[in-house]
């Protein structure tokens, strides 16, 4: 894969050094701002995030060219409250060109984990250092968790990686503003802007009351649709514009200056006052929103998470192949078969329960200290009883 150019990483840094991590002393050091560690709603957030554990992913099953990863950033505001940090693609991309996502991409070989995926592309759309690279103090990265995998339309698995972004040194009591003295620079390629979002409103049904936003009610919208042949809530979340949640490119380049000069004309006129969030993005926030503060939304949802069985289908009928064509993209037909996979794998579930049970009590006929049970499981499934004082096995078939 060649690698993107990437801006020079002072760019984010104010004045610091990337290869010394000392400030250049040609450029003033900036009056930083002094930040609150995690109020204590945040770091119950932190906490509960540190603590989940994922089921198991088909994640490492699928081909490389079926891997993606994005990054879900989180960090502590003035109030100690959590943003996330989100991007609006460029409109100079095929695919989801001019939609807000998180940070994140391709996998590049069959051995680099999601999370370093997801680092390796926000180092390349946000300049964001990634694992190789250290940070200027007191900022660091602390990867929490990982999230069951999504399906994009695309047929790419999706794995979100949550992680944080300290701005307190324990140590020396250094402490900083992530969005005044760590600014994301941006890709030319791919991102048109930057911006960041409060995390924990993506529970919610309105704007904050501090916001001093008119209409309060535009925050959240959803619908009822059909995915994966059943009932799939769509979340539609309108951030609202501000300037200090909001990085616009400061390259030079054409495209990245023509993206940005597009959207701030928008932004200017009065056609944009909010940048919606909506899609796997939205559903990844309310998924991760939900085990960091423990508790549901205020507008209906799915109970699950990601799309791991609806994966493991696709497997099955072998449409997630190493050769990715560009017309690949998830059609009704497709997820109907994968669906009916799914229906007839509970079916069998569900008889394989309701005949444990039956032989089951059959089997505590016997005296606890002289039995023993096996449960086979095939085409036929059957429980054998082992009468262990005479030797005798009666099998019971169902």
């Amino acid at each position: 894969m060649r690698r993107r150019p990437l801006l020079q990483l002072t760019a984010i840094t104010r004045g610091f050094s990337t290869s010394t991590g000392k400030r250049l002393a040609s450029q003033p050091a900036p009056a930083r701002e002094k930040m609150p560690r995690l109020n204590p709603a945040s770091q119950r957030a932190i906490d509960r995030l540190r603590e989940y554990r994922p089921p198991p992913t088909n994640y490492e099953l699928v081909p490389l060219s079926r891997r993606a990863a994005v990054l879900v950033l989180l960090y502590a505001d003035a109030k100690g409250d959590l943003r996330v940090v989100l991007t609006i693609r460029a409109k100079t991309l095929s695919s989801y060109a001019g939609q807000a996502a998180l940070p994140g991409g391709r996998a590049d070989t069959l051995e680099e984990t999601a999370f370093q995926t997801a680092r390796r592309e926000a180092r390349e759309e946000i300049g964001l250092p990634d694992l190789k690279q250290s940070f200027p103090r007191p900022f660091s990265v602390e990867h929490l968790c990982e999230f069951p995998a999504n399906l994009a339309r695309t047929e790419v698995v999706v794995r979100p990686c949550v992680a944080l972004l300290h701005s307190y040194d324990e140590e020396t009591g250094e402490n900083a503003d992530p969005e005044v003295s760590l600014i994301p620079r941006l890709d030319a390629r791919e991102v048109a802007a930057v911006f960041t979002a409060p995390f924990h409103n993506f529970l919610r049904m309105r704007d904050a009351d501090d916001w001093g936003t008119k209409d309060p009610t535009e925050w959240y919208q959803g619908s009822w649709t059909g995915w994966h042949q059943s009932n799939w809530r769509m979340h539609q979340f309108f951030v609202p514009i501000n300037s200090r949640s909001v990085v616009k490119p400061r390259s030079s380049s054409r495209m990245q200056k023509q993206a940005a000069e597009e959207l701030e004309e928008k932004e200017n006129s009065g056609e944009v006052t909010r940048y919606r969030v909506f899609g796997m993005t939205a559903r990844i926030l309310v998924d991760v929103a939900r085990v960091a503060y423990g508790e549901d939304p205020e507008f209906e949802h799915n109970s699950h998470f990601g799309d791991e069985a609806m994966i493991a289908n696709l497997r099955k009928m072998g449409r997630l192949n190493a050769v990715r064509k560009p017309t690949d993209e998830l059609t009704p037909e497709t997820m109907q078969k994968a669906a009916k996979l799914r229906q007839e794998g509970s079916a069998q579930s569900q008889r394989l329960a309701d005949t444990t049970v039956i032989w089951a009590s059959l089997a505590l006929a016997c005296p606890p200290s002289r039995r023993s049970m096996r449960l086979l499981a095939g085409d036929d499934t059957q429980m054998l009883i082992i009468l262990q004082d005479d030797s005798q096995t009666a099998p019971l078939h169902g």
